[in-house]
């Protein structure tokens, strides 16, 4: 019966059916094999959906699909390039910080590329950079900010690990940075290798571009402050962001209309938190099945006869996690696999702060994996190009973010040093 059961699934998954509907089948089916009743998958989602901070996901998703539809990418786009236009390789600084900001509250890397590829890929084509650099630099750069708050990832891995969600925030600061750095001085290389001449410093176009941008540069600063000031939690930290953006951009740059625009927005942001939300109540029922049959712990004793140290267990994890990257959608692959994970990593000794920061390093990296990483599909669809040119236009970067990978797992000062010194 198990096997059948494995073979329907794994069928309806080749099909094309969506993943939460699988997760809710082999949740359901497994009680009732087991003989448990299946109200048990609807009370973990009532557990879940009762949980405070889930409040902040709906929030900040709105907000960065407003931001999405404004004019920001461009005033964003403008700012970086007047600041960072004038160093060696200043227009992949300006791809890389960008990216990052706008994936960070935006949550998703493929809104990033849409959002930010139509502006900045042509402006690389035009400055002479080449197109196998552009493309692969924008393709990596669509995931560089799901470490930095208040990214979606961060709040979903802190919900499902049991993490304080504040001190996930510090701990993806200079791991997150480290990442955009070591693509920086790849760039600046590079920039020489295809001759690019640095553009002079030009304070008028600074001044300019500071004072377009001069209501949404405070947005990430008033949220980390707020926070980490004792001023408001990160659910109420959310709910301001919004406010503060509904008045920005409706009522100061106007880019978005209240009545006309808005509530096909929220339609669109609320399709995402729906299919989360869906997702992680399903997920939610049938780890418990799991944890009901003991399957950490079994999987733990499986891995406990050919592993003994934390140093091989981390090497096996980062894999894993890699595969996983690949294979699933970042939303997906925190809430199936997480609550697998952590009693592992416990017992091996890995903090479960520095775990989160391991845990989304490697699924931003297998956003643009070959040969299946979502990203390569979605830059492939973006820039027109076939998704084979992405592999080997990506293949430089990849090879530089698992140098960063490896730094992050095995010094994990990178990831607590920051929640040691600030952290509750």
């Amino acid at each position: 019966m198990t096997l059948l059961l494995v073979a329907a699934i794994l069928l309806l998954a080749l099909l094309g059916t969506p993943l939460y509907a699988i997760i809710g089948l082999a949740a359901l089916l497994s009680f009732h094999f087991a003989g448990i009743d299946s109200a048990a998958v609807f009370i973990e989602l009532y557990r879940v959906a009762s949980a405070p901070t889930l409040l902040a996901i709906p929030l900040f998703t709105f907000a960065g699909f407003m931001l999405a539809e404004s004019r920001t990418p461009q005033r964003l786009t403008r700012l970086t390039q007047a600041l960072l236009g004038g160093v060696p390789g200043g227009l992949p600084w300006v791809v890389l910080v960008a990216c990052a900001f706008f994936t960070a509250f935006t949550g998703a890397s493929g809104v990033t590329i849409i959002a930010l590829g139509g502006l900045l890929y042509p402006l690389m084509l035009k400055e002479m950079y080449g197109k196998n650099f552009s493309l692969g630099l924008m393709t990596s750069s669509g995931s560089l900010g799901l470490l930095f708050p208040p990214s979606l990832p961060l709040i979903l891995y802190g919900l499902i690990a049991k993490v304080n969600i504040d001190q996930l925030f510090l701990a993806g600061l200079i791991p997150g940075t480290l990442m955009i750095l070591i693509l920086a001085v790849y760039s600046m290389v590079m920039s020489k290798r295809f001759g690019i001449r640095r553009t002079p410093f030009d304070m008028q176009e600074t001044l300019g571009a500071v004072k377009e941008a001069a209501w949404e540069i405070p947005l990430p600063f008033i949220i980390l402050w707020g926070i980490y000031g004792g001023v408001f939690t990160v659910t109420e930290a959310a709910a301001v962001t919004v406010i503060y953006v509904i008045v920005v951009e409706s009522f100061v740059y106007r880019d978005i209309h209240p009545i006309r625009d808005m509530p096909d927005i929220m339609k669109k942001s609320m399709v995402l938190v729906g299919a989360i939300l869906i997702i992680l109540g399903t997920a939610m029922g049938f780890t418990s099945y799991l944890v009901d049959e003991q399957v950490p712990m079994q999987l733990l004793a499986f891995m406990r006869e050919y592993i003994d140290d934390q140093l091989t267990f981390l090497i096996v994890l980062n894999l894993f996690l890699l595969i996983v990257g690949c294979m699933m959608d970042i939303f997906s692959a925190i809430i199936v696999v997480v609550p697998l994970i952590v009693p592992i990593a416990q017992s091996f000794g890995v903090d479960m702060v520095h775990l989160g920061v391991i845990f989304l390093v490697n699924l931003e990296i297998g956003y643009s994996t070959p040969p299946v990483g979502l990203n390569l599909f979605i830059a492939s669809s973006r820039f027109e190009e076939p998704v084979v040119r992405l592999y080997r236009a990506t293949l430089p970067f990849l090879g530089l973010r698992l140098m960063g990978l490896i730094a992050v797992t095995y010094f994990p000062a990178l990831s607590l040093f920051l929640p040691n010194l600030f952290g509750s």
